[in-house]
């Protein structure tokens, strides 16, 4: 089997402002570090650290601080893993056709050669955490996550923190039907309404419902987000926090995008989904850094 390396395909976030950035940089660094060599690790400095401005900062951080923020021990990961039954797996159709057209998720100029194969690490990581959990039911938009973990980790360590996450934050999109899904998209309105009532009474009125962030949970944004040091800063984020954040997540999202249009309100809400799919995947460093603080 062979052994597949994490693509980096993040470097440094430039979350943190330019002036005395390179400093607290350095500095937030040599804390993580401190946090990582204590015994026991310091997990919860880790949190603070995934959480403040910033996040984790570099792949190569990541991928020794988000193992500690599932709770999964490396030294327990097997060395080889195992083989993937394709042609007998009823989801792999499904999953075929997802991952042949996340394209976009993978970094531009990448090697068609290199992007292939990591297509094929794709495949079987989530071949892998299926038949190995039977309980899980694929869905539509468990590759955004997914990829995301293989870019960042490389296929042995992604495999073993896709599981955990699969059996804890993401439990309830894999059932065999999406009412748990609709139960956490459920929330999103009374937050709304409890932050900023005018939002609210308009999409009452619009009649617009919770469907508009449904690809936003269950992808963690990586399906709607163009950046990709962007979808990896809002993954230390969430990896941090409690496992229903990105509902809340969502709806400060949805509360930025109205501060935005200031006094130009849209008159309907079609408008409005059309502003926020092109706001949404435009994030910056900074709207993302400012989003970040309403929800920590």
């Amino acid at each position: 089997m062979k052994k597949s390396r994490s693509v980096g395909a993040s470097s440094s976030l430039n979350g943190l402002g330019k002036q005395d950035g390179e400093s607290r940089r350095k500095r937030k660094m040599a804390e993580i570090t401190q946090a990582l060599n204590m015994t026991p690790v310091d997990v919860p400095a880790l949190r603070r650290m995934a959480i403040s401005e910033g996040g984790l900062l570099t792949d190569e951080i990541r991928r020794q601080v988000w193992p500690r923020l599932l709770n999964v021990s490396v030294d327990n990961i097997p060395e080889q893993l195992e083989t993937v039954d394709r042609d007998n797996n009823k989801d792999f159709n499904q999953v075929l056709l997802d991952v042949q057209r996340s394209l976009r998720r993978f970094p531009p100029g990448m090697p068609d050669e290199q992007r292939e194969g990591l297509q094929e690490e794709l495949t079987d990581i989530i071949l892998r955490v299926l038949v190995k959990n039977p309980q899980l039911h694929y869905y539509q938009g468990y590759h955004d996550i997914v990829v995301t973990f293989l870019l960042v980790l490389g296929e042995r360590l992604a495999t073993a923190l896709v599981e955990k996450l699969s059996t804890h934050h993401l439990r309830d999109f894999m059932d065999p039907t999406m009412d748990n899904t609709k139960h956490i998209l459920n929330y999103l309105m009374p937050i709304i309404e409890r932050v900023n009532p005018e939002v609210y009474d308009f999409m009452q009125q619009a009649e617009v419902g919770t469907i508009f962030a449904l690809s936003w949970l269950i992808t963690w944004f990586g399906h709607v987000l163009s950046d990709f040091r962007h979808v990896v800063r809002l993954y230390d984020f969430f990896l941090a926090c409690h496992p229903l954040m990105p509902i809340y997540f969502a709806a400060v999202v949805r509360l930025r995008l109205f501060d935005s249009l200031s006094s130009s309100k849209p008159s309907s809400e079609s408008l409005v989904s059309d502003i926020q799919q092109k706001w949404v995947s435009s994030f910056t460093a900074t709207a993302l850094a400012a989003i970040f603080r309403p929800c920590c």
